[in-house]
């Protein structure tokens, strides 16, 4: 009798063990941030890389579901194509946390990487986990969830539009004055200039908050709306404070610098501003201390709100055409005058990072609350030190600032922007119906 009693305190504490470690909703945020390195590593642009969030998380999200009809909605019928989840059977043994991570992985590698990009990081968990007792049934039951939902997420990607934009016709640069060219030091072809012809999530259609046009290119009278953007950029960067740096460089989230020392050229890499509000959600759930469930759920709405965001904010881009101010400060006032932080290769009007992060906001100040204060500590690891907020709202009105002290974007750009991609995030959070309590 005793060495029975032994026997099922060993069993049920090696049980114990592995749920400990594969229900903890850091797991999840640690695994989005792996997948956020790969997409770093792969020099995805911003707008490419949300892509790959967004069906990742949506299929974690619809793991998740599975398991708790009476919390959370599926997405199914919310999203626009979105018509079925095809679920195995039932099976008891599955463990949907395991399921939600490895749909996750799946589906992040599947949508823009190559194959077995994320297989090291997958066998390392799975590892820790059966080191920890999980047992082999759970962990079949769980892959045979995970890939049926996967599978359902992937087909809906391909008929999103994606690969029908790879073959596009490309930009045509025409050197006119006021509308967008190349700029220093890569001199690089206009980023995805098709990117408002993607699917989106929930928004009616690319450009359904169309934005007042830019100010009227006049860099030759002085009383003009648009010589007052210029000169005010020009002023602002000459000029910038440490602060002002520091806030500048904490929002710069470009996914690839190009150095130049003498004759010497290396390029660097950061993650990109839909990759730092990865970063953030994860904070925020911790900060929160939500369960897995919540974990998700934040991922999938806040990774939604962005994808639809570029989407909108390309079809303005690409029908305005601006210049940026680099181009037009060189031409006109100072040859050697140059940005804080390197431009982009897109054009000025209007600005992304101020859309997407006022649309993150929005996603997720309706899980989280407003007023809800935290540190935002994303940028460590790139050498930059933390910047704390009172709420995601501020945040991304701290980022409308950061791009005009990087000289990247007009102050007008960034204040539209971000009241346009506050109505995006707005509708994100009222029309999806995810959460039934």
């Amino acid at each position: 009798m005793g060495l029975c009693v032994v026997v099922c305190l060993i069993a049920c504490r090696k049980n114990e063990e592995y749920k400990t470690y594969l229900h903890n909703p850091e797991l999840f945020s640690q695994t989005v941030h792996e997948l956020n390195t790969v997409v770093m590593g792969n020099n995805f642009p911003p707008m490419v890389a949300a892509r790959n969030y967004v069906y990742a998380a949506i299929a974690a999200y619809e793991v998740m579901v599975s398991g708790h009809p009476d919390e959370y909605q599926s997405l199914v019928g919310q999203v626009k194509g979105l018509k079925s989840i095809s679920l195995p059977a039932a099976d008891k043994n599955a463990d949907l946390e395991l399921a939600a991570l490895l749909a996750y992985m799946k589906v992040g590698e599947a949508v823009t990487f190559p194959e077995g990009s994320m297989q090291v990081y997958k066998d390392s968990i799975l590892k820790v986990a059966r080191d920890k007792g999980l047992p082999s049934e759970t962990e079949k039951a769980s892959q045979v969830l995970a890939d049926s939902v996967s599978a359902s997420i992937i087909r809906w990607s391909k008929k999103d539009n994606y690969l029908e934009t790879r073959g596009a016709e490309k930009y045509t640069v025409l050197d006119i004055p006021g509308r967008w060219i190349p700029t220093p030091p890569l001199y690089a072809s206009a980023a995805e200039p098709h990117w408002m012809e993607i699917r989106p999530m929930v928004i009616d259609s690319a450009g359904v908050f169309a934005p007042p046009p830019p100010p009227d290119f006049n860099i030759t009278d002085k009383k003009s709306k648009y010589y007052s953007e210029v000169m005010a950029i020009k002023n602002a960067v000459d000029s910038l404070t440490p602060e002002q740096k520091h806030i500048a460089e904490f929002w710069d989230d470009n996914p690839f610098k190009m150095n130049v020392t003498g004759h010497v050229m290396y390029g660097s890499k950061k993650f990109s501003p839909s990759g730092h509000w990865m970063s953030v959600i994860g904070i925020a759930a911790k900060t929160a201390k939500a369960d897995y469930p919540t974990t998700v759920y934040a991922f999938a709405k806040t990774s939604i709100a962005l994808f639809d965001a570029f989407i909108e904010c390309w079809y303005v881009k690409y029908k305005y055409n601006t210049v940026r101010p680099e181009t037009v400060i060189n031409k006109y006032l100072d040859a050697n005058w140059r940005p804080y932080l390197q431009t982009p290769a897109f054009p000025e009007y209007t600005c992304g990072h101020s859309t997407i992060s006022s649309s993150a906001a929005e996603a997720l100040t309706s899980v989280f609350g407003d007023h809800f204060a935290y540190t935002d500590s994303t940028e460590l690891e790139f050498g930059i030190k933390n910047r704390s907020f009172k709420s995601f709202r501020d945040a991304a009105l701290e980022n409308n600032w950061a791009r005009f002290y990087g000289g990247l974007h007009f102050h007008n750009s960034c204040i539209i922007s971000t009241d346009i991609g506050s109505k995006v995030g707005q509708m994100v959070a009222d029309r999806l119906k995810m959460k039934k309590k």
